[in-house]
């Protein structure tokens, strides 16, 4: 029997899955321009406006519904969600502002794809930091809100599902025969750090990798292998015999490479999410007193829960040095202006990857870039010498 051959789709193909539509949910409005832009600019300006518009307004009781203001017949729509977007508010009862929660945006969600009725022909939800991704597995008796919102999402009629570092990716088994992809934004943060610290050399005896748990073990260790630097890990050690705002209290960090030379060094110190910051800080504060010669954080998601004036003061006092966040999520302009925060924008990145989906194209070099870090690595080394 022949060997049926499946010729690949060239890159110069354009043909799509259908007419591409992007919903921009509220609070996502400007980096949906963004994206807009750039898959303008991939397709030569063959179409100048990929947004659907869309609307969920409110009832004075607090209600709300989802409108689809245009056909989307036969489109291939991506859905963009920050759940974590603060800054959105809507009107009840009292006419006073309140703040949309992560419950709120989500619901909104659920209300855009009920409203596509079922004329797209495929529905693809962005979400960069996963719904109630903090509740994705229980040790007593509890809910599991991301497995949960996982399945209804997919009942809805949701194709792919995109995340960003997602805190437990394993949470993706409740949805096995569907489309799930957790990305790492590692060639993003690795040429910001570039870009904005002129002096960095990332080799062995310059810099070192510090992964500030065990449970941020494994992205610590993809940037140690692509970027051929030692690693070293703190322990966290947490009170499991009672429950505080929601989670086991944090008892101590205890450094486990005690044999690991930190001093002189250019630590980086790499994360998913930024809630109150405690943690970061308690981290960086020793790998300062060990003699750090400075140190840098990777965060996908900068929540900035307790506000920033102990960033501030670690700041001043040297203790860290710079914060890359991505725009991922919500944050102030008082933030952004920090001197130690640096955005790290993602809407190129997330424009490549809905113009290959929309194209049926391979993602699988953007989903892992680990050539295009080491190329970029090798181009600043030839750089500095």
């Amino acid at each position: 029997m022949d060997t049926v051959v499946i010729p690949a789709i060239p890159e110069d193909d354009f043909s799509t899955f259908g007419r591409l539509g992007v919903i921009a949910m509220r609070g996502c409005e400007e980096i949906g321009e963004r994206i807009n832009e750039y898959i303008t600019e991939f397709r030569f300006g063959e179409e100048t406006d990929f947004l659907v518009k869309t609307s969920c307004p409110r009832f004075m009781t607090g209600e709300g519904k989802a409108i689809i203001e245009q056909t989307i017949r036969g489109y291939d729509i991506f859905i963009i969600c920050d759940c974590y977007n603060y800054s959105v508010t809507y009107k009840m009862h009292d006419e006073k502002e309140h703040t949309m929660s992560p419950d709120d945006h989500y619901r909104d969600l659920i209300r855009t794809i009920a409203a596509l009725g079922g004329k797209a022909r495929r529905i693809n939800v962005i979400m960069p930091m996963l719904y109630s991704s903090r509740q994705d597995n229980k040790y007593a008796r509890e809910s599991l809100d991301c497995a949960i919102s996982l399945k209804e999402l997919v009942n809805m009629g949701v194709s792919n599902i995109l995340t960003f570092d997602a805190h437990e990716p394993r949470v993706q088994n409740a949805i096995p025969l569907s489309g799930f992809d957790t990305i790492r934004p590692s060639y993003q943060m690795v040429k910001a750090l570039y870009d904005n610290v002129d002096d960095i050399e990332l080799t062995r005896d310059k810099a070192l990798i510090v992964s500030p748990d065990e449970g941020a073990m494994s992205k610590n260790e993809y940037y140690s292998s692509v970027l051929d630097l030692d690693i070293a890990t703190f322990y966290k050690r947490r009170d499991y015999t009672r429950i505080v705002n929601g989670k086991n209290p944090l008892m101590s960090h205890d450094f486990l490479g005690k044999d690991t030379d930190v001093a002189g060094k250019d630590v980086i110190v790499i994360d998913d999410i930024l809630a109150s910051g405690d943690s970061i800080l308690d981290v960086v504060g020793q790998v300062h007193e060990m003699g750090a010669k400075r140190t840098f954080v990777f965060i996908t998601f900068g929540q900035f829960a307790a506000g920033t004036k102990k960033f501030d003061e670690a700041y001043e006092n040297g203790v860290i040095n710079k914060i890359f966040v991505t725009n991922t999520t919500y944050k102030p302009e008082e933030i952004k202006s920090k001197p130690w925060f640096c955005e790290v924008d993602i809407s190129k990145y997330l424009a490549k990857l809905i113009d290959g989906l929309n194209c049926d194209h391979s993602i699988s070099n953007l989903l892992n870039p680990v050539h295009r870090i080491r190329n970029l690595k090798e181009l600043k080394e030839k750089n500095n010498k």
